[in-house]
């Protein structure tokens, strides 16, 4: 024979404080999405939402880096650019020089005025190319140095390395131009073909046509270099829109899966407040104080 059970006043009393306890923490865990607007408090809230919403946050994290890098990578490429537009401009001004030496009416005396004005824009063009940005020079390569060329002498004391910016998992762009590619190797850059032709202008005047050559030539090499980094410019710049529009997709599949629908989780806050409120309600009337309860 089966044994009945007794259902004593403290068992009625555990059960309904289990079932006020359980309705109370469903409302808190609804109060706390309204107030974070995230349906994630802890990983155990969503194992698998919160695996995906790291790996995108991680990607985030990447693109941001990315970003970083692309722009200061730009601000480079304009710092160099704008430089070397400065630079040929003097440039036509030593070719249009020399071109007054070649003259045959040309004094010596106007020569020696054309060679002075010639050193003070070679001068000139060698501060130019020791432009730094963020303390590097940006015509040195990869040197540690603070300057690409020797003031005095215009020799180069920079290298070979180049300078590149990651903007991808697996592609990087280069930045920069060396002093050698913008303004020629040692021995016929643009500092030595101007050396020579203040020299020329004082001593040989015949030689000139073959400094205005050299110039010509400079002047060449210069628009080149610019057309090298508008072409680096272009690519950081693509580079740039793909990554925002990746970082707009990725925040928008972050927000699905962590954001809260807030017309659902006021409705889910009422219908939470309203059974709450109801088994307060129905407990105490379950629960009536007995005598005990007030000799305690």
């Amino acid at each position: 024979m089966q044994a009945a059970m007794r259902v004593t006043s403290l068992m009625m009393s555990c059960q309904s404080m289990a079932g006020l306890e359980a309705n109370q923490q469903r409302l808190a865990e609804i109060q706390r999405r309204m107030t974070t607007g995230k349906t994630i408090g802890r990983p155990s809230d969503d194992p698998a939402g919160t695996a995906s919403a790291l790996r995108i946050r991680s990607e985030l994290a990447q693109n941001k880096q990315y970003s970083r890098a692309i722009e200061d990578g730009k601000a480079w490429i304009d710092a160099s650019d704008s430089t070397l537009s400065s630079m040929a401009v003097q440039v036509r001004r030593a070719r249009e020089l020399v071109q007054q030496g070649i003259n045959g009416t040309s004094s010596q005396q106007s020569r020696d005025a054309m060679a002075t004005e010639l050193e003070g824009i070679r001068d000139s063009l060698i501060g130019l190319a020791n432009t730094t940005y963020l303390g590097r020079p940006i015509f040195g390569g990869t040197t540690s140095g603070q300057q690409a060329y020797d003031p005095a002498t215009g020799a180069y004391l920079g290298d070979g390395g180049t300078v590149a910016r990651q903007i991808g998992t697996t592609a990087s762009s280069r930045i920069d131009v060396t002093g050698p590619e913008a303004f020629g190797p040692a021995g016929a850059d643009l500092f030595t073909a101007l050396s020579t032709a203040i020299t020329d202008l004082r001593t040989a005047p015949a030689n000139l046509a073959n400094d205005l050559d050299a110039l010509a030539a400079a002047g060449t090499r210069l628009t080149t270099a610019q057309t090298d980094l508008g072409a680096r410019f272009n690519r950081l710049d693509a580079a740039a829109t793909r990554i925002e529009a990746t970082t707009g997709d990725l925040t928008a599949s972050l927000s699905g899966i962590e954001d809260i629908d807030l017309a659902r989780t006021i409705y889910d806050l009422n219908v939470a407040q309203l059974s709450y409120q109801s088994a307060l309600q129905a407990t105490a009337k379950v629960i009536q104080p007995s005598l005990l309860d007030f000799l305690r």
